[in-house]
């Protein structure tokens, strides 16, 4: 499983290899600098020169190190120190002086030349800034940014300096890395935009940890992986039949908005459920049903937005229902809420919540926690601010924890939508997805998804390993189409023929 890291987990790692094993935090550095070296050498144009930007901790220790292997290359590499290497400590010091030895040369901010071809190395600061770079940190960062404004490539060690370890977040100026070379494991703030996209592309290298460490710390966040996912999935015996996969009940669609219903309820078929019924109103329906010959159709008599009326209807559409969705393109009123409560205090099996069906229930999310079944709720980040009476900017600030926070709050399962979507439980376990596509930043996609996560429920799937499954499959479906149409040319219902091709490269 691929564990994802704080600073703090990174640092415990640390502590235990060095300080319980006894392996000198030395050849950690030696293992963290020749992983940084090598990409560097992948990344050096034919004539190309190397300029490390070395702080004061042991991220310039890492530096220092890189720079000694590549003049053992043959190439030149020039250390720029941000702080003077007299001011050093520890193992960093000592790799400062084998630089040295080995003829390498220490200049300063001024001496970076850099341009087309020439690699620089970005170590400056490690997993542990918690704070604003400031003083010549900030001069540091400014210089990289500006060599990179120039044409040359830029690696970052570890995490790219300025962002933060934890959330990704900018802490007022950062280095913009075309790769990262991080140690050991992933970093949350890798996965979490704008650190995500400062990156660049990343390689998680080994640096000497424990076989086994990992899974003794048992950090909260892993990311997904295909392998991992598929083996969450069920095999479809060759004598079922339609019974055999559910039925789901989707509980969506109005005026203007029966394509969310359709594209929800096809999701839920493509996801591999036997069959799916759309209950809505019947001006709504009629189009709903016109979309998508596949799906049957209950009609909720009366008019205008759904409430506590319609109840008795769904508690009996819900009877012999393996799972139920609601939400894409609701009809919502005053009552919406009421009836959304009265149906998760009865309804046994897994629901699913998105869009309208969330937006209801904002001011009363304690209808979660009384759901008799487990329910799984999808919002995007501004649905998961009204969720969590907070601003949009306060959520994207620390996506896992707000997510990890509110599932474990509600007890429920919790897909908080965007680039690294992320899934956490009521255990306060969390995934991330490793796809950050654009072409997802289309209207529809998210209804495919909670069609897609509902199927998978409705199939046997426990509401966790649903979500995961379907944000996985959801993600890679967007790969696979973007590959022959672009991004921007991507829209919703493509993603329906996407997750066919994902369950047939999977079955492969």
């Amino acid at each position: 499983m691929n564990r994802v890291l704080t600073a703090e987990e990174t640092r415990a790692l640390d502590r235990k290899t060095i300080d319980e094993l006894g392996v000198p935090g030395i050849l950690l550095m030696e293992h963290a600098a020749r992983a940084v070296a090598e990409r560097a050498l992948r990344m050096v144009g034919e004539a190309g020169r190397f300029f490390v930007v070395a702080g004061a901790g042991n991220n310039g220790g890492d530096g220092y190190a890189a720079a000694r292997l590549l003049l053992a290359e043959g190439r030149e590499a020039t250390v720029l120190a941000v702080v003077p290497s007299a001011d050093l400590c520890g193992d960093a010091a000592l790799q400062a002086r084998l630089f040295s030895a080995f003829g390498g040369r220490v200049g300063d901010l001024t001496d970076l030349a850099a341009g087309p071809g020439d690699v620089v190395i970005d170590a400056i600061f490690g997993t542990g800034l918690s704070r604003p770079p400031r003083g010549v940190f900030a001069e540091a960062i400014a210089a990289v940014r500006a060599a990179r404004a120039r044409g040359a490539r830029v690696l970052a060690v570890d995490v790219p300096s300025g962002v933060s370890s934890d959330t990704g977040q900018v802490l007022e100026t950062a280095v913009h890395a075309d790769a990262t070379v991080t140690f050991g494991a992933w970093k949350r703030g890798l996965l979490c935009h704008p650190g995500a996209e400062l990156a660049g592309e990343v390689e998680v290298a080994p640096i000497g940890w424990p076989p086994g460490a990992l899974e003794v710390l048992r950090p909260a966040v892993h990311l997904l992986d295909d392998d991992g996912v598929r083996g969450l999935l069920p095999r479809r015996p060759a004598d079922a039949h339609k019974g055999t996969f559910g039925h789901c009940l989707v509980i969506a669609g109005s005026p203007g908005k029966t394509g969310a219903a359709a594209l929800t309820g096809l999701g839920t078929l493509v996801a591999g459920a036997g069959l799916c019924t759309v209950a809505s109103r019947p001006e709504a329906l009629e189009q709903v049903q016109a979309h998508a010959m596949e799906l049957m159709g209950m009609p909720l008599p009366g008019q205008g937005p759904l409430g506590l009326a319609d109840a008795a209807i769904l508690h009996g559409a819900l009877e012999g229902k393996a799972a139920l969705l609601a939400g894409p393109g609701l009809w919502r009123g005053e009552e919406t809420a009421a009836l959304l409560e009265a149906l998760l205090g009865a309804y046994d099996g897994p629901a699913v919540l998105d869009a309208d069906a969330l937006n209801a229930l904002a001011a009363k999310p304690d209808a979660l926690r009384a759901a008799k079944g487990p329910v799984v709720v999808t919002p995007h980040p501004g649905e998961m601010a009204r969720l969590c009476g907070v601003s949009t900017a306060e959520v994207q600030a620390d996506r896992i924890e707000v997510a990890r926070f509110f599932a474990q709050t509600y007890g429920c399962t919790v897909v908080l939508k965007g680039a690294h979507t992320v899934i956490a439980d009521p255990e306060g376990a969390a995934a991330i997805s490793p796809v950050a596509h654009p072409g997802l930043a289309t209207g529809g996609t998210g209804d495919v998804l909670a069609g897609l996560l509902a199927g998978l429920c409705a199939r046997g799937l426990e509401p966790g390993a649903a979500a995961r499954a379907a944000v996985l499959v959801h993600g890679r479906a967007a790969e696979t189409v973007a590959a022959r149409t672009g991004a921007a040319g991507l829209i919703a219902s493509d993603l329906l023929h996407g997750i066919r091709e994902v369950w047939a490269r999977w079955g492969r």
